[in-house]
């Protein structure tokens, strides 16, 4: 007897065979999962083995293990050995467990050296440190609970000891004189050793009064009072320039002599006398404007 014919569309019997079509996507499905499997499996153990051979080379291969790795560079007054001792280096040391910003803070600290940079090299492992040195540029003298103490600074405003001076370079004669040093005082102190060239020749004392005022003593101009080393600093040093280029050489080094830029826009000037009183001149008008051109003021 014949099975009628189901109609098209309808759902195959349970028991019944899948198409073709569908056993295959299966199959493939199958297939994608498995690769997908395989390759998270490789992801995961080619990390392990990078991870174990990263930790392995960082401990072991990039490592400090005697003092030649350590190059010291730029400096002819501090040793290898000084460097070592203030960096606290101990061998074997890892390479990439050192910071160099925190090694050249701690040499900055501990080395007469104005300037250090740290870099670490990976071929062959090795610490290069690249110093400057300091260089004592003028004659300090400071306050303390035991009474002045002399010294020097560097270009920096950085107090140098008189032992500290024994290992450190001088630059020029240092007949420049710094009284009144004080830690707060460097930065300012740095600035005006800057433009020590260009305020003219002859700056002979640079002094900071208790109060914190600032004052400038040259051959060419006498005592220059700059006030508080505050934001108009730059202003006044630019006028403290242009007088000492501008001022007829029968006003220079006239002494007693005292020119107030506490207003750099109004300077005042005074002139000593025969009698030794103080005359109030004004400053002639000059043949170039100052950067900032400012009126001349009288005292």
């Amino acid at each position: 007897m014949k099975q009628p014919r189901s109609a098209p569309g309808a759902p195959s019997s349970p028991g019944a065979p899948l198409p073709p079509g569908v056993l295959r996507r299966k199959e493939l499905r199958r297939q994608r999962r498995s690769e997908r499997l395989r390759l998270l499996w490789r992801i995961l153990v080619f990390s392990a083995v990078s991870a174990g051979l990263g930790y392995l080379l960082l401990r072991q291969g990039w490592t400090l293990r005697e003092p030649a790795q350590v190059e010291v560079m730029g400096s002819a007054v501090v040793s290898r050995d000084q460097v070592i001792t203030a960096a606290g280096l101990r061998f074997p040391q890892p390479l990439m467990a050192l910071q160099p910003r925190q090694v050249a803070s701690d040499l900055m600290g501990a080395l007469p050296v104005e300037e250090v940079r740290v870099s670490r090299l990976m071929l062959p492992p090795r610490l290069r440190v690249e110093l400057k040195d300091r260089e004592a540029v003028a004659r300090a003298e400071r306050r303390t609970e035991r009474g002045p103490e002399m010294g020097f600074v560097d270009g920096l405003g950085n107090w140098i000891s008189i032992r500290q001076h024994m290992g450190v370079r001088s630059r020029g004669d240092l007949s420049l004189l710094v009284v009144g040093w004080n830690a707060r005082h460097r930065a300012v102190l740095a600035r005006v050793l800057k433009e020590r060239e260009a305020l003219g020749p002859g700056l002979r004392e640079i002094r900071f009064e208790p109060d914190g005022s600032l004052w400038l003593t040259t051959t060419q101009l006498g005592r220059v009072r700059l006030g508080p080393p505050d934001a108009r600093l730059p202003r006044r040093l630019e006028v403290v320039a242009h007088l000492s280029r501008t001022l007829p050489a029968s006003m220079k080094g006239a002494p007693p002599q005292l020119i107030d830029l506490s207003d750099p826009e109004q300077p005042e000037l005074s002139l000593g006398t025969r009698s030794g009183s103080a005359a109030p001149a004004r400053p002639p008008k000059p043949t170039a404007a100052p950067p900032r051109p400012g009126p001349a003021g009288t005292q």
